[in-house]
Order: C-alpha cells, then structure tokens, then sequence
C-alpha cells in the first residue's frame, strides 16, 4: 500500500472532520486511494463496470461513516476494509441471484466474469493465472491477491481481514500450491 505515504493520514483524518476542509480533503483521499482500492477490487470480481461500481460504494461508505473513524487503524486499511467488505458482499449476492450457495466454493460466474471482460488484454499465461485464482476459495483468494499482486505484508493483511499471521500464511501457502497445480496442468 505505497499509496498511504503520499499522504499525512492524520491530517486527512482531522480535515475530513472538518466541515470547513472536508470536501477537499476528500477528493484528496478518492485520488489517492481510486486506483488502487479500484484493483483490489478487480481482482475479486474481474468485472471492470463490476469494480468501478463497487468503488464508487466504497467512497460513498467512506464518506458517510468517516465520523465512525476513530483511527485505530490507518485510513488506507479502513478503506481496504471497506473494498474487501464491498467485494465479497457483491459476490455473495451474484450466488444468490444464481441460485449458487454463498458457502459453496463455486466460482463459476467469476470465471464467466473473466472470460468476457472485453478490458483483458493479457496474455494467455496471465489469463490462466487468473483463473486459476479464481477458482481458490474465497479467504485464499484474498490473501493470494494481497500477497502476491499488492505485495502487502502479512501485518497489513491481517489488520485488513481480522486474521491470524499465522492463518493468513497457512492460506498463502494452500493457495499457492494450488495455483502451481492447476497452471503446472497445462503443460
């Protein structure tokens, strides 16, 4: 999360309660954080018209709860928070509305997502990649996407989802294995 550092979170916070400062201290926050809260989002759901909703729900929640924050976390994690929480909430209600059990660990309509994304223009490899992150279950794949695309530490991880280092390791380390085994098919 490099982004976090262009800014002084504390006087964000402070402007953002602020009536006087906190429209703009707010459009300072969406700049900094528009791109890449948008792919974390996109690599939950692949769907770019998906994601750029999802974002705009994630700045509106923002928004309207930033006097909730009581700073115990910094701001960039909350906002992660915010995206997860948005993301896997959205995915829950596509398997509802596609009558999939949202325990089940089917992952077909993201994979459908991908799959039709007319925004893709990656290589095949890359696209084999992403499937087969698709088809981890849901807690893999968050930790896979955080891990190994936002190189985030395990620290900020478990700050963002509320889980053990050590579960956070034990899922990367499944994921990963996983991932070798569907793409180490392909050969």
């Amino acid at each position: 999360m490099a982004y976090s550092a262009a800014i002084d979170e504390k006087k964000i916070i402070e402007d953002l309660q602020r009536e006087s400062t906190a429209r703009k201290a707010f459009e300072m926050l969406v700049r900094t954080f528009s791109e890449p809260l948008y792919w974390q989002i996109r690599k939950m759901v692949f769907d770019h018209d998906d994601a750029n909703d999802l974002l705009q729900n994630v700045f509106l929640k923002a928004w309207n709860n930033i006097h909730n924050f009581r700073g115990d976390a910094k701001l960039s994690t909350w906002l992660y928070k915010i995206a997860v929480n948005e993301s896997i909430n959205f995915i829950n209600r596509e398997k509802s509305r596609q009558s999939i059990p949202t325990d089940s660990e089917d992952s077909s309509f993201l994979l459908d997502n991908l799959e039709a994304d007319e925004y893709f223009d990656g290589e095949e490899l890359h696209k084999e990649l992403l499937k087969a992150v698709a088809s981890l279950p849901e807690k893999q794949r968050l930790v896979f996407n955080m891990k190994y695309f936002d190189e985030m530490k395990y620290e900020e991880i478990s700050d963002i989802l509320g889980t053990s280092i050590g579960a956070l390791k034990a899922s990367y380390h499944h994921a990963v294995k996983k991932i070798t085994e569907l793409i180490g098919g392909l050969e």
